[in-house]
């Protein structure tokens, strides 16, 4: 097993270097970022620091949908889990009360992370930008930080949660910057594990299972791109085998669900389990467009563009899903563990229904799915 001094004298070795355009200046148009790795001169000997156990691990973007739950799947299985956290009014309390500990750390202020990387085997980083955030300073520049000084500091796994073909579409900024990081973090010299996720199913239900039961409207596309959604909780349960599994280091693997759905198909299931017509309204690909062509020429609304951007490589036809044989023999994992879409909103809407029929509710009283 490799030692955490030698492992941070390898990170001197591939030290990345990365051109990314300059933030804060105006610009017309969205130069892609490009990734160089170059050969560092070779450091100084490491100092030899104390072993760290195996069960240490960070998670970076706890408290968002797919952190919590590998937080609390690490944390069954017998980690010890340290959570980075941002100040807030509201602190998680609730990732204490399950038996994390938590280090405030703001991950646009490089100076507050290392604290959080003291003593730490293995960091899940599963942060991203939320709609209100910038996308380049969290999905970009935080990430280079976080991997700089895990790199460092001699972590000895980092686990890194990109996109579906992210390496196809660099024209969205979203997918380019995770494709950039993906390559940043292969020349860093960290052993490293990179899982590419296609989509959640969660989203699914305030997205379409909640409004067709209360009967307002959906908005869908007219295209068959198809995604290969999984249970977030499938998800953090892949991570941790990967997390324990040496054939899973230094990999770029795809996590997708069984089977890939339309999102027609997606209403059409809605419909058939909720026993309700869906409100569709659809969107033409070309208005998707023709708006990101629109909005891109302003600076104020260059976010709305990016998302603009991902939202039509989702409608374009691109199927979102990979072959998964290999990758559950890599994780040691039995196929029949996953949870099918089907599987996932059965029993969400029969738990619903019968929450209705219990207080003799109608499905418009939202109340029920909040």
């Amino acid at each position: 097993m490799a030692t955490a001094s030698s492992l941070a004298a390898r990170a001197a070795h591939a030290t990345p270097v990365v051109a990314a355009r300059k933030s804060s200046a105006p610009r017309v148009s969205r130069t892609p970022l490009r990734c160089v790795a170059e050969e560092a001169a070779p450091a100084a000997a490491a100092t030899t620091g104390t072993p760290v156990r195996k069960t240490s691990m960070l998670v970076i973007g706890a408290t968002g949908t797919l952190g919590r739950q590998v937080v609390r799947r690490a944390l069954d299985e017998g980690y010890d889990v340290r959570c980075l956290v941002r100040p807030r009014q509201n602190p998680a309390d609730f990732l204490r009360d399950w038996g994390a500990t938590t280090v405030s750390g703001d991950l646009t202020k490089p100076e507050t992370l290392p604290a959080a990387f003291v003593g730490i085997h293995t960091v899940i980083d599963a942060s991203t930008a939320r709609p209100e955030e910038d996308t380049l300073a969290i999905d970009w520049k935080a990430k280079v930080d976080c991997i700089q000084t895990a790199a460092s500091m001699g972590i000895q796994r980092y686990v890194f949660y990109s996109i579906d073909k992210c390496e196809q579409h660099k024209e969205v900024p979203l997918m380019n910057m995770k494709y950039a990081v993906e390559e940043y973090l292969k020349a860093s010299g960290m052993n490293y594990t990179v899982l590419r996720l296609c989509g959640f199913m969660q989203p699914l239900i305030s997205g379409y299972a909640v409004p067709i039961l209360e009967e307002q409207q959906v908005w869908g596309t007219d295209d068959d791109t198809k995604t290969a959604y999984l249970d977030t909780q499938d998800v953090a349960k892949m991570t941790l085998a990967a997390c324990r599994r040496d054939e899973a280091a230094n990999e770029v693997m795809t996590l997708a669900g069984p089977k890939a759905y339309s999102v027609n198909e997606v209403i059409s299931l809605c419909e058939k389990l909720g026993g309700a017509e869906a409100n569709v309204s659809k969107v033409p690909v070309l208005l998707l467009k023709a708006t990101r062509g629109l909005t891109r020429f302003f600076q104020w609304t260059a976010p709305a563009a990016d998302r603009l951007a991902f939202a039509e490589v989702l409608a374009s036809g691109v199927k979102f899903d990979a072959p998964m044989e290999e990758t559950y023999a890599k994780l040691g994992m039995d196929p029949s563990e996953t949870t099918s879409l089907e599987e996932y909103m059965e029993e969400y809407f029969s738990k619903i229904l019968k929450k209705l029929k219990e207080v003799g509710g109608q499905s418009r009283q939202k109340d029920f799915y909040l």
